[in-house]
């Protein structure tokens, strides 16, 4: 693995990918304002939700013991597979929800900080609610769970709130901020703390 100070690499020499980095809660937006920033992005950028990587999942029964496990590995593999497409030189949109703070751990240990834009995707509580009701495929109460550790870390690159902007609109500010992205980014500072907390 190439060291992270230097950037990313692969060994053919070209440089790795960017990962715009989504977080936040169910029901928060990350998905549609993915599927927007693919349509306005002017490079190749490639979405990968962690939807994707729980559907493919068998769906056999499991005791719980065992479900905690394969959970835990599927979220280690997720966050593998998305520094194997960066390292590789691919553009990648990551839609993710950082409820554990090993995750975001995970993370900083294995993305190039300075190839990561972390976004913050905030939605009041009362409205992620109402989301979860209108969708009814989300365990009530999901979102609201998840707000308690989700943002606990307090750095972002950029920020955004669907409640008060469409999904398009995000994706546009969060185009229009990539040419000024500042140094050191989030995960760089995040990073320097130690731990991500």
């Amino acid at each position: 693995m190439s060291d992270p100070a230097q950037g990313a690499a692969v060994r053919d020499g070209a440089p790795g990918g960017l990962i715009i980095f989504l977080n936040g809660t169910s029901s928060s937006g990350k998905s549609s304002i993915a599927v927007e920033l693919l349509r306005i992005l002017d490079e190749p950028f490639f979405h990968l939700p962690v939807d994707a990587f729980h559907a493919m999942r068998t769906r056999q029964e499991m005791a719980p013991e065992r479900l905690a496990t394969v959970l835990h590995r599927t979220w280690r593999g997720y966050h593998r597979a998305i520094a194997g497409m960066a390292a590789a030189g691919n553009n990648v949109v990551v839609d993710h929800v950082l409820s554990e703070e090993w995750r975001l751990r995970d993370c900083l240990d294995l993305f190039v900080p300075q190839d990561v834009v972390f976004v913050g995707v905030h939605c009041p509580r009362a409205e992620l609610e109402r989301r979860e009701r209108e969708r009814g495929d989300r365990p009530p109460g999901l979102a609201a769970r998840q707000l308690a550790q989700v943002h606990t870390h307090g750095i972002y690159d950029i920020e955004c709130d669907t409640s008060r902007a469409a999904p398009r609109d995000c994706a546009r500010h969060i185009k229009d901020f990539l040419p000024h992205r500042p140094t050191p980014t989030a995960f760089q500072r995040l990073r320097e703390k130690g731990d991500g907390r």
